[in-house]
């Protein structure tokens, strides 16, 4: 073992002698491709590396994994499918720094209920290089940009579709039901000839008659789904009736939990849906009904390698002590210390609704009396004292409701103009498979 004082120009030269010495004196194979999209080549070692984490990832899900074969074929789509995407991105300069790569990294943590370092140990025992790790995912937010960029600021909601919306829920039997519902989809090229659209129809019939006799549908997914979700099982998790394509509603609403549904055809292929549980929303979001409204301020800070968690909640145990016994302003506090852009506003997030904010802070912002302050209360987005200011209720507006309508009607195009978008770049990028002659 050798050991070189920081900062000595040497010992760094030495120590990068060593390592290109240590790299070029271990045997290592030949590391063979099994794909080249467009202009460049999907590695060997890539792919089971990829299938590595797959298998990883259907273990914890409990669901079987399907032959070798069959899973690195989908990985591999798969790969193909997120290289075309990396490389549109670079086209179109859509480029993520390390501060983005670091908080999304800290915000997993932090979903996982984790610190940094224990999600950095469990991603090693998973085998995974950390930096490698880190660079996935950085390809993953450059991934989310461009849908967003190429799909999401692209979907138009008229103001129509909204007044049909708006009237639906204004019913007497607004659907409020949430479903779980699990998919397949067998994609189909944007021109397909009647024999492939026939061959593709086949092979989903024969899907359905296996799941009806009792095949696992999660692994029928994983084998045969081009959605993105293949390798959760197929799991679309939890939806409202609002957020589901019509076509989706129709086919599962009259379905009992666990039962199969008619092939659907789409623009991108056939879909066989699984439902695989139904329960009553908590809320009808749209409503003329009175509401609480919470007027609400915050503190936020994140932990990072600089900052860890034990710090963070220490800073802010002080902070709330220099407002209760100190007497110091919680907003210019805010205005000092908060990373959130609320900072700028004393940290004022104004007049929320219920579902306005995450879970876990609208729960400890619903317990506390006016003018309280929280004790440091951890999210998804970081560490937070929170301040409740006033409350009130009042009938939600009519502008409101136009937005939140205006929202779910986005949200149930969404996942349509996603699939078309994929399956189009699909559609022209350049592959030559090469996986049959390693």
């Amino acid at each position: 073992m050798f050991r070189f004082l920081p900062g000595s120009r040497w010992a760094a030269c030495v120590a990068a002698l060593l390592a290109v010495a240590s790299v070029w004196a271990t045997p290592r194979p030949l590391d063979g491709i099994v794909a080249v999209v467009n202009d460049e080549v999907v590695t060997s070692s890539e792919l089971d590396r990829r299938v590595g984490l797959a298998l990883t990832q259907l273990k914890r899900q409990n669901i079987p994994a399907p032959s070798m074969d069959v899973l690195r074929k989908q990985v591999l789509e798969r790969l193909i499918l997120d290289r075309a995407q990396i490389q549109m991105a670079k086209e179109n300069g859509v480029r993520v720094d390390d501060i983005s790569v670091n908080s999304a990294i800290a915000r997993m943590a932090d979903v996982n209920h984790m610190t940094l370092a224990e999600l950095r140990t469990q991603v090693e025992r998973d085998g995974l290089d950390f930096n490698t790790f880190r660079e996935d995912m950085r390809d993953e937010i450059t991934m989310v940009r461009l849908r967003d960029h190429e799909v999401e600021t692209k979907i138009q909601v008229s103001e129509g579709e909204i007044d049909n919306l708006l009237a639906e829920q204004g019913g007497d039997t607004p659907d409020a039901t949430e479903y779980d519902i699990a998919q397949i989809l067998l994609g189909l090229p944007e021109i397909a000839s009647p024999e492939r659209v026939d061959t593709v129809h086949h092979r989903a019939e024969d899907l359905v008659a296996q799941a009806r006799a009792g095949a696992d549908f999660a692994q029928l997914a994983v084998a045969y789904s081009s959605a993105p979700e293949s390798l959760q099982g197929g799991d679309l998790g939890w939806r409202t009736a609002e957020r589901l394509p019509n076509v989706f509603l129709e086919a599962v609403k009259d379905l009992k939990p666990g039962e199969v549904g008619p092939i659907i055809r789409s623009p991108v292929g056939f879909h066989i849906l699984k439902l695989v549980g139904r329960r009553t929303a908590a809320a009808n979001k749209l409503s003329n009904a009175p509401v609480d409204q919470t007027h609400v301020r915050h503190i936020l800070l994140r932990v990072t390698d600089a900052m860890p968690e034990a710090e963070v909640r220490r800073r802010l145990e002080d902070l709330r002590e220099r407002v209760l016994k100190g007497g110091q302003d919680f907003g210019q506090l805010a205005r000092l210390y908060s990373v959130d852009p609320s900072s700028t506003r004393g940290g004022d997030l104004g007049w929320l609704y219920p579902g306005d904010t995450v879970p876990e802070f609208e729960r400890v912002m619903n317990a506390l009396k006016v003018k309280e302050i929280s004790e440091p209360v951890k999210t998804s987005f970081g560490w937070h004292l929170i301040q409740v200011m006033d409350r009130k209720t009042e009938q939600a507006s009519a502008d409101r409701n136009r937005i939140t309508a205006r929202q779910m009607l986005r949200d149930r195009k969404l996942d349509e103009a996603m699939q078309e978008w994929l399956r189009q770049l699909r559609d022209r990028t350049y592959v030559e498979y090469r996986l049959d002659s390693l």
